[in-house]
């Protein structure tokens, strides 16, 4: 039998005299882009859209962007630095005019990587006060009696005072109250910036050595948060009122089927990371002929099936809350940062053995963003890489470059962590991630349909697929 050719390379390779590392392993690139996409908008983000869209619903438009938009794109950004062997800048040197969609990629990556690591901070800050007993936030702590109280007839008033877990969060952890906006800062808060320099300190250790030190690492940080979920529903199927919950998240309001379709869309982008280079970057160590379709395929399905997931182990305890405090689930369930860090926790507050299940659930918010933030940061460090070689040759320059761009990344990062950060924060979240990611794929499809062209790279991806899902390097 006559060996089938293999069709050349989309975009010519870095230097070959300078070899390029390469995964360990199938399964350390899998678990490195499934730790790359399911993160912490799989656990707050994706839980209230579906219910802020009326439930069940949801999901139909969810899945059809799924399959139409996020998986044909996903597939053309992998086979982009699979086959290309370069990242997001050097990749496009068979048309420099179109470097600049890898420098837009890494303006994403670093704004992301700038606030997603004070995501990581705040996980901290609350995965040690949970070693405290009873929870600082909870009811039983004396401090907090006169909130709780203050709570109760609230209840038979009207009148709206913040909880325990609310004054917490603004006042011990954001420190907000004493910020009146964008304009003023304040004081970096000590506490935050000791956490924000232990995430990066660790962030560091771990991409030391490059894919084959964080390769090893996500075999325990991508795989323990769906340990923690699991035990999380199962806790949450026991609890009195969960099924209120989860009948919440999921029965479909159809009067907004029509009105749902762009915070689907959305979702798709912001969950599969498409557009910000740390897909491509990860890619370019596969080998030529790897199976970028099934891998396709498996990271998709199982992103997307994990938030469907993580929203049973969400609204059961949610559920539960709703019912201790005789309100309905749409009051106690928030967006953002506000589901993670006060929804939660203070429905973990009420459980017993509420100090175990409060290091258990900050540990997995933990590695859901250390996954995360390899990603980005793997996407700014090959471009950087591989458009100055001398870098990746040297051992030695190699890791005072990332120990510098880490630290460079903790300087910026004290601007969040200020009693005002959180307003930067919100801006920063609000547009990095929205609009300009859909800009930076459009060129990227213009960049592969025109200047390499759809039927080449079509060939290039079947040839080293044995798949039967070809249809999606069609789409």
């Amino acid at each position: 039998i006559a060996e089938r050719s293999r069709p050349p390379s989309p975009m010519p390779v870095t230097d070959p005299t300078i070899p390029r590392e390469q995964w360990g392993g199938k399964y350390e690139f899998l678990l490195s882009c499934i730790g790359y996409c399911v993160g912490l908008g799989n656990v707050w983000r994706f839980p209230y859209l579906c219910y802020r869209n009326g439930g069940g619903v949801f999901l139909i438009p969810y899945f059809i962007m799924l399959f139409v938009t996020g998986v044909p794109l996903f597939l053309m950004e992998l086979s982009l630095g699979q086959y290309g062997a370069a990242g997001p800048i050097t990749v496009w040197k068979c048309c420099p005019l179109l470097k600049g969609i890898g420098i837009g990629m890494i303006c994403v990556s670093t704004l992301v990587c700038l606030y997603y690591n004070v995501i990581i901070a705040w996980t901290f800050y609350y995965l040690g006060s949970s070693f405290q007993s009873p929870l600082p936030w909870s009811c039983d702590a004396i401090a907090n009696a006169p909130l709780c109280g203050n709570a109760n007839a609230s209840n038979i008033t009207g009148v709206k005072t913040l909880s325990p877990t609310e004054m917490f969060w603004n006042e011990r952890v954001l420190g907000v109250v004493h910020s009146e906006g964008l304009h003023d800062p304040g004081p970096v808060r000590w506490q935050l910036a000791l956490c924000l320099l232990a995430a990066w300190i660790i962030i560091f250790l771990c991409m030391l050595k490059g894919i084959r030190s964080s390769g090893k690492v996500v075999y325990v940080t991508a795989t323990f948060p769906y340990f923690v979920l699991v035990v999380l529903i199962i806790r949450g199927a026991t609890l009195e009122g969960s099924m209120q919950g989860v009948a919440f998240y999921l029965t479909p309001d159809w009067g907004r089927l029509a009105n749902v379709w762009n915070d689907a869309a959305s979702q798709i982008f912001y969950s599969l990371g498409i557009g910000v280079g740390g897909l491509l970057s990860m890619a370019s160590y596969n080998k030529f002929d790897n199976n970028v379709i099934r891998d396709t395929l498996v990271i998709t399905t199982g992103n997307c099936g994990t938030s469907f997931f993580a929203g049973f182990a969400i609204f059961s305890i949610l559920g539960h809350m709703a019912w201790r405090k005789g309100v309905p689930v749409g009051q106690v369930a928030d967006t953002g940062p506000g589901l993670a860090f006060v929804a939660y926790p203070e429905a973990l507050a009420l459980l017993p053995g509420s100090v175990f299940w409060s290091i258990l659930f900050f540990l997995m918010l933990f590695m859901l963003g250390v996954d995360t933030l390899f990603g980005n940061m793997e996407g700014i460090t090959t471009a950087v890489l591989d458009e100055f070689p001398h870098l990746r040759r040297n051992a030695v320059h190699k890791s005072l470059f990332l120990g510098a761009l880490c630290f460079g990344f903790y300087l910026m990062g004290l601007l969040l962590v200020t009693n005002g950060g959180i307003y930067w924060f919100t801006l920063i979240d609000s547009f990095s991630t929205s609009f300009g990611l859909i800009i930076i794929t459009l060129f990227m499809c213009i960049g592969i349909s025109f200047f390499y062209g759809i039927p080449s790279h079509i060939t290039t991806i079947t040839s080293n697929s044995e798949s039967s899902f070809h249809c999606f390097s069609h789409l």
